[in-house]
Protein backbone atom coordinates (compact mmCIF):
# COMPACT_ATOMS: atom_id res chain seq x y z
CA UNK A 1 0.00 0.00 0.00
CA UNK A 2 1.35 3.47 -1.07
CA UNK A 3 1.95 5.13 2.42
CA UNK A 4 1.99 8.36 1.32
CA UNK A 5 -1.82 8.03 0.24
CA UNK A 6 -3.96 10.58 1.74
CA UNK A 7 -6.66 10.56 4.45
CA UNK A 8 -10.11 10.06 2.02
CA UNK A 9 -11.61 13.45 2.59
CA UNK A 10 -15.44 12.71 2.57
CA UNK A 11 -17.38 12.33 5.64
CA UNK A 12 -19.28 8.45 6.05
CA UNK A 13 -22.92 8.06 6.97
CA UNK A 14 -23.91 4.53 7.85
CA UNK A 15 -27.26 2.84 9.61
CA UNK A 16 -26.65 1.35 12.65
CA UNK A 17 -26.32 -2.32 11.65
CA UNK A 18 -23.20 -0.96 9.62
CA UNK A 19 -22.07 0.70 12.53
CA UNK A 20 -22.47 -2.88 14.90
CA UNK A 21 -20.99 -4.62 11.89
CA UNK A 22 -17.81 -2.27 11.63
CA UNK A 23 -17.06 -2.71 15.63
CA UNK A 24 -17.79 -6.85 15.59
CA UNK A 25 -14.92 -6.70 12.62
CA UNK A 26 -12.46 -4.13 14.59
CA UNK A 27 -12.73 -6.69 17.29
CA UNK A 28 -11.99 -9.66 15.30
CA UNK A 29 -9.26 -8.20 13.95
CA UNK A 30 -7.81 -7.10 17.34
CA UNK A 31 -7.74 -3.63 16.40
CA UNK A 32 -7.36 -1.11 19.19
CA UNK A 33 -10.02 1.92 18.75
CA UNK A 34 -13.28 0.10 18.85
CA UNK A 35 -16.19 0.19 21.45
CA UNK A 36 -17.47 -3.18 22.91
CA UNK A 37 -20.56 -4.56 20.48
CA UNK A 38 -22.90 -4.81 23.04
CA UNK A 39 -22.25 -1.99 24.47
CA UNK A 40 -22.76 -0.12 20.55
CA UNK A 41 -25.73 -2.55 20.10
CA UNK A 42 -27.93 -1.47 23.53
CA UNK A 43 -26.94 2.36 23.06
CA UNK A 44 -26.87 3.22 19.59
CA UNK A 45 -30.49 4.08 18.11
CA UNK A 46 -31.11 1.25 15.99
CA UNK A 47 -32.50 3.08 13.00
CA UNK A 48 -30.03 6.17 13.57
CA UNK A 49 -27.93 7.67 11.13
CA UNK A 50 -23.99 7.80 12.12
CA UNK A 51 -21.01 9.29 10.76
CA UNK A 52 -17.84 8.88 9.92
CA UNK A 53 -14.48 11.17 9.83
CA UNK A 54 -11.13 10.30 8.85
CA UNK A 55 -8.17 11.50 11.16
CA UNK A 56 -5.58 9.13 10.47
CA UNK A 57 -3.66 6.07 8.70
CA UNK A 58 -3.11 3.59 11.10
CA UNK A 59 -0.81 0.26 11.34
CA UNK A 60 0.44 -2.20 13.29
CA UNK A 61 4.36 -2.63 12.52
CA UNK A 62 4.50 -5.93 15.50
CA UNK A 63 1.07 -7.65 13.33
CA UNK A 64 1.72 -8.13 9.37
CA UNK A 65 -1.22 -9.57 9.04
CA UNK A 66 -3.72 -6.89 10.06
CA UNK A 67 -3.90 -4.20 7.05
CA UNK A 68 -3.49 -0.65 7.20
CA UNK A 69 -6.49 0.75 8.48
CA UNK A 70 -7.95 4.04 9.03
CA UNK A 71 -8.94 5.56 12.25
CA UNK A 72 -11.90 7.39 12.18
CA UNK A 73 -14.11 9.76 14.41
CA UNK A 74 -17.80 8.24 14.98
CA UNK A 75 -20.39 10.31 15.18
CA UNK A 76 -22.88 7.91 17.06
CA UNK A 77 -27.21 8.93 17.29
CA UNK A 78 -28.11 7.25 20.41
CA UNK A 79 -31.53 5.87 21.44
CA UNK A 80 -31.68 8.98 23.86
CA UNK A 81 -31.51 11.12 20.66
CA UNK A 82 -28.11 11.88 22.34
CA UNK A 83 -25.03 12.08 20.06
CA UNK A 84 -21.74 10.91 21.31
CA UNK A 85 -17.69 10.48 19.60
CA UNK A 86 -15.84 7.39 19.92
CA UNK A 87 -12.81 6.36 17.28
CA UNK A 88 -13.03 3.49 14.90
CA UNK A 89 -10.44 1.38 13.15
CA UNK A 90 -11.74 0.43 9.75
CA UNK A 91 -9.87 -1.20 7.25
CA UNK A 92 -9.36 0.25 3.53
CA UNK A 93 -11.99 -2.97 2.16
CA UNK A 94 -14.87 -2.33 4.82
CA UNK A 95 -14.73 1.64 4.34
CA UNK A 96 -14.80 1.77 0.86
CA UNK A 97 -18.23 0.84 -0.29
CA UNK A 98 -19.35 2.85 2.46
CA UNK A 99 -21.86 5.93 1.43
CA UNK A 100 -20.99 8.90 2.05
CA UNK A 101 -22.62 12.70 2.41
CA UNK A 102 -23.48 13.77 -0.76
CA UNK A 103 -24.19 17.68 -0.06
CA UNK A 104 -22.27 19.93 1.13
CA UNK A 105 -24.97 21.74 2.77
CA UNK A 106 -25.13 18.73 4.79
CA UNK A 107 -21.21 17.71 5.28
CA UNK A 108 -21.00 21.17 7.08
CA UNK A 109 -24.31 20.46 9.26
CA UNK A 110 -22.15 17.37 10.48
CA UNK A 111 -18.69 18.59 11.03
CA UNK A 112 -20.49 20.76 13.46
CA UNK A 113 -22.30 18.34 15.38
CA UNK A 114 -18.63 16.72 15.50
CA UNK A 115 -17.71 20.16 17.26
CA UNK A 116 -19.83 19.80 19.65
CA UNK A 117 -20.69 16.35 20.81
CA UNK A 118 -19.02 14.57 23.83
CA UNK A 119 -17.12 11.68 23.96
CA UNK A 120 -18.29 8.44 25.11
CA UNK A 121 -16.90 8.46 28.26
CA UNK A 122 -17.89 12.32 28.72
CA UNK A 123 -21.71 11.12 28.04
CA UNK A 124 -21.35 7.92 30.00
CA UNK A 125 -19.81 9.95 33.20
CA UNK A 126 -22.44 12.56 32.64
CA UNK A 127 -24.82 9.70 32.88
CA UNK A 128 -23.63 8.26 36.04
CA UNK A 129 -22.33 5.20 34.52
CA UNK A 130 -18.69 5.56 35.41
CA UNK A 131 -15.77 4.08 32.91
CA UNK A 132 -18.30 2.35 31.07
CA UNK A 133 -18.07 -0.08 28.18
CA UNK A 134 -14.42 -1.00 28.17
CA UNK A 135 -12.78 0.36 24.94
CA UNK A 136 -13.20 3.74 24.65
Amino acid sequence: MDFEQPLPREVKVIDSASLFRLEERAGDLGLSQRLDPAWARANAAHDGTHYLWPALWHSLSHRPDVPRHVRWEVLITLRTGDRVLSLLDVIPDDFTPLPKVTSREEGMQVRRLFGRAPSVREWLLREGEGEGPGRL
